[in-house]
């Protein structure tokens, strides 16, 4: 197989966001919930292409006008009108294979590959952003392949190094809401011939209130260079994670990769509780940032100390990488973070 799934930090075109508007559960909060795009949109208007998913044409001109107006550069921004149900673009968006090599001195073009979204496990109506895909790859200046998948996967739920491993969760990819057809055995089988991995790493510990995804690993663990796992860490017994998240921990020690090595583990810290106007807990976690061209997007909670410790941690990890913080305390409102609003589209995949 000349194709395999890239990790985050192999160079991209572009970074792919899905604007919140009125029609979606952003409704009450948009004006807090467009400066965290708008900031976000910033840092990657720096660096490479920005994509953003508007719902209508009149959304398009409202985003490009948003941006202009917030002083941002926007030759590198590219608006596409497609209907949309909600925002998560981490989880609609495409896993794009890249070429390994060819023997030829081919250029060959990316596979964008699109795995059935079913509003994680049918609690949200996703039939619009299941389309998004197939409407992206049609787009003149799209240079990537479409292949449809017939299995249920957002792109949340699994992790890749770009070395053979993926990382995922028991409680999300086992789950009966995704495929109960398929076994762990058969799932892992889909999986490697999907990404051309060799070996697939399960965590059957960990998961944060709050959270709608059945325990996606980009909340929880991510790949890093050289050899290393970032996993948030809970030092706090007296919160309700502390068992599960020691467990999960203890996971991770045990892993091995591929040549029987341990994994190099560098922890997050745990972010004070935070909780929405109704009392329930929001899954903040400092494990769901974005690599892009260059940098590292942190989410942040207006918790100075502890954001500086999560930005500290992740230096160790991504050292040829700047860290730069987000404020994302809107984001976790509706109960997800950074990394889940958006995706990343390796180099090739744009003309």
């Amino acid at each position: 197989m000349n194709y395999y799934l890239p990790p985050e930090w192999h160079p991209q075109d572009a970074v792919v966001l899905t604007w919140p508007h009125s029609q979606t559960d952003w409704a009450s909060q948009l004006d807090d919930v467009e400066r965290c795009y708008r900031a976000i949109a910033r840092e990657v208007l720096k660096r490479q292409t920005l994509l953003v998913v508007c719902h209508d044409e009149h959304l398009a001109s409202y985003v490009r006008q948003y941006l202009l107006d917030a002083g941002l550069d926007c030759s590198k921004l590219i608006c596409l009108v497609q209907a949309c149900n909600d925002t998560w673009a981490r989880d609609h968006g495409p896993l794009t294979l890249v070429a390994k090599h060819n023997a030829n001195g081919e250029a060959l073009p990316c596979i964008a590959l699109d795995f059935i979204f079913n509003g994680w496990g049918g609690k949200y109506e996703s039939q619009l952003d299941n389309q998004i895909n197939s409407g992206l790859v049609k787009q003149p200046w799209v240079a990537a392949q479409h292949q449809p998948k017939a299995m249920v996967l957002e792109g949340g739920a699994i992790e890749v190094d770009g070395q053979g491993h993926l990382l995922t969760t028991a409680k999300c990819l086992l789950n009966k809401n995704r495929n109960p057809g398929l076994s762990r055995e058969q799932i892992e089988q889909q999986l490697n011939a999907a990404f051309a991995t060799d070996t697939v790493l399960w965590l059957e510990h960990g998961a944060l209130a709050g959270d709608d995804t059945d325990a996606h690993i980009d909340t929880l663990a991510r790949f890093a260079p050289n050899n290393t796992i970032v996993y948030v860490r809970c030092d706090d017994e007296q919160d309700s994670h502390y068992d599960e998240l020691k467990q999960m921990q203890a996971e991770l020690e045990a892993l091995r990769n591929r040549d029987g090595e341990p994994f190099s583990l560098v922890p997050l810290p745990w972010p004070k509780a935070c909780f929405n106007e109704h009392g329930e807990r929001l899954p903040a976690t400092y494990a769901n940032f974005l690599v892009i061209n260059g940098a590292v997007l942190m989410p942040a909670y207006g918790q100075p100390e502890r954001d500086q410790q999560a930005a500290q941690q992740l230096q160790k990890a991504f050292p040829e990488h700047d860290i730069i913080a987000i404020d994302c305390l809107a984001l976790i409102r509706q109960f997800g973070s950074l990394h889940c609003i958006s995706m990343q589209l390796p180099k090739g995949f744009l003309k």
